[in-house]
């Protein structure tokens, strides 16, 4: 009843505006005065600020710093353009430039609201010009922007590891599958759309400017081969890796294309303080929360609550995606990780459930909450950006859901989707 009660509470909260790190943070405490008076209040401390001083979690600021000198320097148009200038003039092709454009940048900076406001602008009016709709195409960009998500490196990915111990390299190999299938998914709907409206032409790039596009866009599609290359390649680990993206980023955007000044670059570094300071504020948060989570056997709870109801692996997944879809439309992706994942890791592993696999289940279902009304992030990131009113893109987003739920059913029930590269790459 207690535990019902301080689910209440933190519900109360949330509808009423309250900021995450209060909605997890007070039924936090009140749960330890309740449940666990005996435990000293600096033992409490230690699990708040001894959950964040870890070493993995390094990687987040520095690839977030990274994303946003990305951002805001001439990254993403080149490696628009370079997409633009092979593929554009098929029909249907600029649809499937914003896909590729969106998966290859997300390669780059790991961050979906990143991903939007770099690239919504270059290619909102491209859209356009090609004749497609203006909800389609602002649905098409805000969607897209959920496999940056998936894609390593993903920030997402690196939380869950965090939380469940699981080889960020490991989540990364699967999280490219998953990514990749969700681009070619969203890509087949675009050219479903495109054959029904008859838009999607696009004037032929001559010679000249795919040859200048291509030696501009290489230099982008660096990021993502020095990143994976060094991590499967043994050279370093993921959180080197970070750090090297933050120096390749400043070498390209400052040194090489000379886009971004020093007085722009602390701009830029004191936006990523303000994300980084807001992320692990939560992380600290939620790692008291999944502390008194496991004091209170919640985890031990559901295991035996559905060993006896006799609950396999299949049903388990529908439900854990039933109440991620629904949670996505409420809670912000970090939030839905730290309260959930504690939860329903050690029912998962129970049942057999690989841990990559169930990660990216999980981080799935995040990014279709990123999309989902009423609250999810990219819809308003997208119309803060574009400066178009949200309901628009909601009324062009029904379609992208359906097609993140038929993906999220696919890699919900075929395992090998997740697991399959990495398979190889061992």
């Amino acid at each position: 009843m207690t535990v019902l009660l301080l689910c209440v509470a933190a519900a109360i909260l949330l509808v009423l505006g309250f900021e995450m790190f209060l909605v997890m943070g007070v039924p936090t405490l009140l749960a330890w005065l309740l449940l666990f008076p005996s435990i000293p209040p600096v033992a409490l401390a230690q699990k708040l600020l001894g959950g964040v001083n870890v070493s993995t979690l390094l990687a987040i600021p520095f690839f977030i710093f990274a994303a946003d000198i990305m951002a805001r320097g001439t990254i993403a148009k080149r490696l628009t353009d370079l997409v633009k200038t092979n593929i554009g003039h098929v029909r249907g092709g600029i649809g499937h430039t914003t896909v590729v454009s969106c998966m290859g940048f997300g390669a780059i900076c790991g961050s979906a609201p990143a991903t939007v406001a770099a690239l919504g602008r270059l290619l909102h009016p491209e859209l356009l010009k090609a004749r497609y709709s203006e909800t389609f195409s602002l649905a098409l960009i805000a969607s897209s922007a959920e496999c940056a998500l998936l894609i390593p490196p993903s920030i997402t990915l690196i939380i869950y590891g965090w939380l469940t111990g699981t080889s960020i390299a490991d989540l990364f190999a699967g999280g490219f599958a998953v990514g990749v299938a969700l681009g070619v998914a969203f890509m087949i709907y675009v050219q479903i759309v495109t054959w029904r409206t008859g838009a999607g032409l696009f004037p032929r790039a001559t010679r000249r400017e795919r040859v200048l596009a291509f030696r501009d866009g290489l230099v982008a599609l660096g990021m993502p081969f020095i990143i994976l290359g060094g991590i499967y390649g043994g050279i370093f680990t993921a959180t080197e890796a970070a750090a090297v993206a933050v120096a390749y980023a400043l070498l390209i955007e400052m040194v090489v294309y000379r886009s971004i000044g020093f007085k722009a670059l602390m701009e830029i570094a004191e936006g990523s303080a303000i994300t980084v300071a807001v992320i692990f504020i939560l992380l600290a948060t939620g790692s008291m929360l999944s502390f008194l989570i496991t004091l209170a056997q919640v985890p031990a709870f559901f295991t035996q609550l559905f060993a006896a109801w006799n609950v396999d692996w299949i049903v388990f997944l529908l439900i854990v995606n039933v109440v991620l879809l629904v949670a996505g439309m409420f809670i912000d992706p970090n939030s839905i990780l730290l309260v959930l994942v504690p939860t329903f890791y050690p029912v998962a592993t129970s049942l057999g459930i690989d841990p990559v696999h169930f990660g990216l289940v999980v981080c799935l279902n995040i990014c279709i909450g990123m999309i989902t009304p009423p609250f999810g992030l990219d819809l308003f990131v997208a119309s803060s950006t574009l400066r178009r009113p949200v309901e628009l893109i909601i009324r062009g987003i029904w379609p992208f859901i359906a097609v993140n739920i038929l993906v999220l059913l696919l890699i919900t029930y075929v395992p090998q989707i997740s697991t399959g590269l990495l398979a190889i790459i061992r």
